[in-house]
């Protein structure tokens, strides 16, 4: 027994690195790595050198779905809320629209052309119906080109969310074919709309409660992340339990967390990464290793025409139809069909038929399998050249290398960020460094370089910075840039200047803005009184909802302040839920705001650049522009 079990505990230590090993080559031959774990699986099986006779669909299925929470938990938790904000409605069409057209288009083709009943080839076509969130997101962050945002954001979206739709498909229809009186199509939305309010009001608590509870607790450094690992699990098991999509759940809590104030964030982002490197090595091994590829043969040619009417006339089709109303381009529409990649949840979902006994099952895993390979295989592949030749691609984002959050007393949030300074940058072009982008550490060649007076950053320059988050756009132009800074950069030197006699009762008053300083002082002396009597161009002050910044300065004081009008906000976590409070504290300041804009001509006049003593445009603080 014990021979055995170190036996067991070998071959998965030497699977698992040698799936991490065989990454390199795939990086350097553009294969899509998650097909390298599933061809390692393949090559063990037993049909394959390694001839491990494995056939436990049960424990596959336990695994593959252990490993597809955790994989969703981290998309969900990778996903910015802007991400959202950009393509929400979209991306949730094509997860549910898109998957349903999908799995019809397909169904029907494997009904004419693997002469199939309608009851198979509609469970064929929802097992292979969804993309792969595993797939897409592997292969979006490993491709090495940079895309468009919206299209990016679409195909995120719909790949973490549309797993749910699929899963509930392919377990309804099996039900279906099983006990035929439970037929009713009104049951099978509610029991649908069920799963999908539980998973998702589900998921929303439990992201808040895993918020609350990191935040409560004082752990040992290195538990927090198992903690986290351990709340996932938990939830998607809760929700499965309640009825719910257990799927949708534990992406619903990704999103929440991931967008939240967490506690030792980085430790835990950089923990989450590694389990979900295992999870998904594990997944993909596993499923390789129940499959018998010398059974393939019986199936191929029927299923890789299903594969290539999946590719070529089902997405496109239902990406195309799905996509219309929302103003895409053909270009962008024929990216987004060709990577629906499909994956691990196809496979797992053909080990639902094996579960149940369906006289068809062993038929359905050996045809979803050679349409998830030759998925991989032909769309995988391909990613980087199409986006190219579509002109998808853009330049890569300027930001930190590194990014290190700190904990600090209170509600502050600070972090450490390191760039690798960009030789065109207008730091190592001569630029001066404003205050709060002078670097707290600067090596270069592997040597600390003490600044002086006068001395230049130089490119290849690595920086470290204590920075807010609402500093890093501007650090990235700074540091990481290739251009020389616009005169006329708002986010630099503001919408437009005054004075620096404007007092700072006058733009309280013009633009209904609250403030505890006295109303005469002029805003050069709020300068000073924030930093001296050194005050030096590029400093910055918040005032409630509009942003101060020193333009020009003479003998320390500044003469002329840049006013940004819509200033990007700090970085605010998810808040649990607002108090009655802070709601009518929010109405108030609008309704405070309104009448003084509208009052605007009778203000005291603002100066403005070139215009002597006429008043800026009364315009609200929400407005991008004067």
């Amino acid at each position: 027994m014990l021979s055995l079990i170190n036996i067991v505990l070998l071959i998965g230590a030497g699977l698992l690195v040698l799936s991490a090993f065989t990454s390199l080559l795939s990086r350097r031959l553009g294969i899509p790595i998650l097909l390298v774990f599933l061809g390692i699986g393949l090559l063990v099986g037993v049909d394959g050198p390694g001839g491990i006779s494995f056939d436990n669909a049960p424990l596959a299925y336990f695994v593959g779905s252990l490993a597809m929470a955790i994989i969703l938990f981290d998309a969900g938790f990778e996903t910015p809320w802007k991400t959202w904000r950009l393509a929400a409605a979209p991306g949730l069409v094509l997860a549910t629209l898109g998957v349903l057209a999908t799995a019809g288009l397909v169904g029907t083709a494997a009904v004419y052309l693997m002469g199939v009943d309608w009851s198979t080839g509609l469970l064929l076509g929802a097992i292979v119906a969804s993309t792969d969130a595993a797939a897409v997101f592997l292969l979006l962050r490993m491709s090495g080109v940079v895309l468009r945002e919206r299209v990016k954001a679409t195909l995120e979206i719909e790949s973490g969310s549309n797993d749910p739709v699929a899963i509930f498909l392919a377990l309804g229809l099996v039900t279906l074919v099983g006990t035929p009186h439970v037929s009713d199509a009104v049951d099978f939305g509610i029991t649908f709309l069920e799963q999908f309010a539980i998973g998702g009001l589900g998921g929303l608590l439990a992201g808040l409660g895993i918020l609350r509870l990191m935040r409560w607790l004082e752990l040992e450094e290195g538990l927090a992340p198992l903690v986290v690992v351990g709340l996932v699990v938990a939830v998607f098991s809760a929700v499965n339990l309640l009825g719910g999509s257990g799927f949708l759940g534990v992406y619903v809590a990704g999103l929440v967390v991931g967008n939240g104030k967490l506690k030792g964030r980085a430790e835990i982002q950089r923990f989450q990464t590694g389990v979900t490197w295992l999870c998904q090595i594990a997944l993909f091994l596993t499923l390789g290793l129940l499959a018998t590829p010398s059974h393939f043969l019986d199936v191929a040619l029927p299923a890789l025409a299903i594969a290539a009417i999946l590719m070529f006339v089902a997405r496109p089709l239902a990406v195309w139809i799905g996509l219309l109303p929302f103003g895409f381009s053909r270009r962008e529409m024929a990216f987004v069909s060709w990577v629906g990649l499909r994956g691990a949840v196809s496979i797992m979902l053909a080990i639902v038929p094996l579960l149940s006994g369906h006289a068809e099952a062993h038929f359905l895993f050996n045809a979803a399998f050679i349409i998830v390979l030759a998925s991989l295989l032909f769309q995988g592949w391909t990613v980087r050249p199409l986006a190219k030749w579509l002109k998808l691609t853009i330049p890569p984002r300027l930001g930190p290398v590194e990014r290190v959050e700190l904990t600090l007393p209170g509600e502050t949030q600070m972090e450490v960020v390191a760039y690798t300074v960009n030789a065109d940058s207008p730091i190592a072009s001569g630029r001066a460094l404003p205050r709060f982008a002078r670097p707290s550490l600067l090596l270069r060649e592997g040597r600390v370089v003490d600044l002086h007076p006068g001395d230049r950053i130089r490119g290849g320059d690595h920086a470290y910075l204590f920075a807010t988050p609402e500093q890093l756009p501007l650090l990235d132009k700074l540091f990481a840039g290739s251009a020389p800074i616009d005169p006329e950069d708002r986010l630099f030197y503001g919408d437009f200047q005054l004075e620096g006699g404007t007092p700072v009762g006058a733009l309280a008053e013009f633009y209904g803005v609250k403030t505890e300083t006295p109303a005469t002082i002029p805003l050069a002396d709020l300068f000073e009184e924030h930093y001296g009597s050194m005050v030096e161009s590029g400093d910055r002050i918040r005032l409630d909802v509009l942003e101060l910044v020193a333009v020009s300065v003479s003998d320390g004081r500044a003469d002329q302040v840049g006013l940004l009008l819509d200033p990007p906000p700090p970085l605010r976590p998810i808040p649990f839920l607002p108090s009655w409070k802070e709601i009518e504290s929010l109405f108030r300041s609008k309704a405070k705001a309104k009448p003084a804009i509208e009052a605007g001509a009778a203000k005291p006049p603002l100066p403005a650049p070139d215009e002597g003593a006429q008043s800026p445009p009364a315009v609200t603080p929400q407005d991008p522009k004067p």
